[in-house]
């Protein structure tokens, strides 16, 4: 037995306390408290009382239903045993209701009911995925109060519950302290826990480091913490690593799985480096494990995003071939494929498919039906998909309702498109601020500077949803509308309220000057933008072209192509165009 001095602070306040490690319970992980509930036989040996207590776990179908059986049980005598209030936490865990765990384990306290380890790391979770892990933290006062040793699965609740409030630093600093000092030994869980929630947030070369880590102590990587590690690498596209750690796998004797391959085939697909794909499918086979709807439907997006929309049919009917049938975001997958190729007739044939497949869709099916109709200007198809939805028991979301909105100021339906708002406020869908860019660029678009500028106001003055987009949505559309010096008044202002311009932001300006015929400026901002580390992108440079080759400034323009070809920007249509008229 040791004790050890632990220090968390958070946001100021430090938490400082003792206490004792059994070494002997370091082995336990989170997969033994799952299994403990579930495999401990609590109603042998036990009062009638309590057996029908046990019984009564079965009948828990909904919040109160577990909230009366809680009353009963601390009123029942004897009492009914730890295990069996530990039972009925882990229901109300599962319902996602812990802020109700955390209150009754208090009814508990008050009471003087007997708790262990188990109870301590369920409320303690609870904390975490309430967001509230600094109470988590608190727990472990709790723990050396009852003279209850806290260990590796506590201390893995807790990193974990740092990294889901995003504190990146707090938990890998706990994790290096628990090492450094030798609180405790990492097991496979909690390598995976730091591991996974580095990864997720872009930490790949530390994610990569604690592999290497692993492998110098008592605790070896496993095919999940590879997996972890190759799965971080496919997403950031360093697929030439990745490979290596699976032949380091198999040089190792640790057998690749269906996730191994699925991370690799996906990252694969988004490059379009269909051979290697191949190469993994075949290689999968040899291996005993068989592709699943996953592995199909990320081939299949891969081909969509490529426009090779019927080779993704293909590849679905070959899935159907080997016995494992499409789902329903296989469907979606090719119906938006069709959709961003504006082939709607091929796209609802794909969802009619679907019905007949008995396949119901689901909310995004119809939010692709109906964004293909709206990008096709089909205004009065996408207005009755949208009542269908409702009819169907779906609840629409605010993306559909977005494309919508959108869609119909694109047509110039403006009183139906306000009419629409309306409708969704009345059906308590929250706009957000993409919503409120939609409807100040459709006022803009039509004309409508003043109920775009009255919007804007009432916004700003609420305090609400007034991010840079919303800035750039207005100054876009003060530019467009040859209201330059009111444009040009608020990007001024941006900085007075906390605001920095974006990349979008400056080049609206550098357009907005392009157009008024002030180069000098437009130049003078593209510089000044560089200085503030907000790096031009390849739109920036051919705004700046089109404005110096509008006003035959040729000599000048010609600075500004060589700038293009030494960041390798290519020119878009436009400008080829303008060039050729001028050139």
């Amino acid at each position: 037995m040791t004790r050890i001095s632990l220090r968390y602070s958070l946001n100021g306040i430090s938490f400082i306390s003792s206490f004792t490690i059994s070494y002997s319970a370091m082995a336990v992980t989170t997969r033994y408290y799952s299994s403990y509930h579930s495999n401990t036989p609590t109603s042998i040996n036990c009062s009638s009382k309590k057996h029908r207590v046990t019984n009564k776990f079965e009948n828990i179908k909904c919040l109160d239903d577990a909230v009366n059986l809680f009353n009963h049980m601390v009123r029942t005598q004897p009492l009914p045993s730890v295990i069996d209030f530990s039972k009925l936490f882990k229901i109300m865990i599962n319902m996602k209701h812990y802020s109700v765990v955390v209150s009754n384990f208090g009814e508990m306290q008050k009471l003087g009911i007997a708790i262990d380890k188990v109870m301590l790391s369920m409320v303690t979770n609870s904390y975490c995925l309430m967001h509230r892990v600094d109470c988590g933290f608190s727990m472990l006062a709790i723990y050396s109060k009852c003279g209850i040793p806290f260990d590796v699965v506590t201390l893995t609740i807790l990193i974990r519950g740092l990294f889901a409030e995003n504190k990146v630093k707090d938990a890998v600093n706990l994790f290096k302290k628990l090492v450094r000092e030798n609180i405790c030994e990492p097991n496979e869980v909690m390598y995976a826990t730091v591991m996974n929630g580095l990864s997720k947030r872009g930490h790949i070369e530390k994610t990569f480091g604690l592999l290497r880590l692993m492998e110098k102590g008592s605790t070896k990587p496993t095919t999940c913490i590879y997996n972890i590690v190759i799965d971080a690498l496919c997403k950031n596209g360093n697929l030439d690593v990745a490979v290596d750690l699976l032949s380091e796998m198999k040089l190792k004797g640790i057998p690749p799985d269906l996730f191994t391959y699925n991370s690799l085939i996906d990252g694969f697909s988004k490059f379009s480096q269909w051979e290697k794909v191949r190469n993994l499918f075949f290689e999968m086979v040899n291996h005993n494990i068989y592709p699943d709807v996953f592995t199909f439907n990320t081939v299949i997006n891969g081909l969509c995003i490529e426009g090779r929309v019927k080779d993704a049919e293909e590849v679905m009917r070959q899935m159907i071939e080997k016995g494992v049938e499409p789902n329903v975001v296989t469907y979606n997958v090719i119906m938006d494929g069709y959709c961003l190729r504006g082939q709607m007739d091929r796209c609802r044939r794909i969802f009619g498919s679907m019905k007949d497949k008995s396949i119901e869709p689901d909310n995004i099916s119809y939010a692709i039906l109906i964004s293909g109709y709206c990008k096709k200007r089909k205004l009065d198809e996408a207005m009755h998909l949208f009542l269908e939805i409702s009819q169907k028991g779906f609840e629409p979301d605010i993306f559909t309702c977005n494309t919508i909105l959108k869609g119909l100021f694109e047509v110039g339906r403006i009183g139906a498109a306000q009419k629409f708002f309306d409708e969704m406020l009345s059906a308590r869908i929250i706009p957000g601020p993409i919503t409120y860019c939609i409807l100040l660029d459709g006022y803009f678009k039509n004309g409508l500077v003043d109920e775009a500028m009255l919007l804007f106001h009432k916004l700003e003055r609420k305090r609400e949803d007034t991010n840079v987009d919303l800035y750039n949505a207005v100054i876009d559309g003060l530019c467009k509308n040859r209201k330059f010096d009111k444009a040009h008044d608020i990007f001024k202002n941006l900085s007075l309220i906390g605001l920095h311009p974006d990349m979008i932001t400056y080049t609206i300006m550098i357009n907005g000057f392009c157009l008024e015929g002030l180069l000098d400026e437009a130049k003078g901002l593209l510089r000044k933008m560089e200085e503030n580390g907000c790096l031009p992108n390849s739109v920036t440079y051919n705004v700046i072209v089109q404005g110096f080759l509008r006003s035959n400034k040729i000599s000048e323009m010609k600075a500004f192509l060589k700038e293009m070809n030494g960041k390798s920007f290519s020119f878009d249509s436009t400008t080829v165009t303008l060039l050729k008229l001028k050139i």
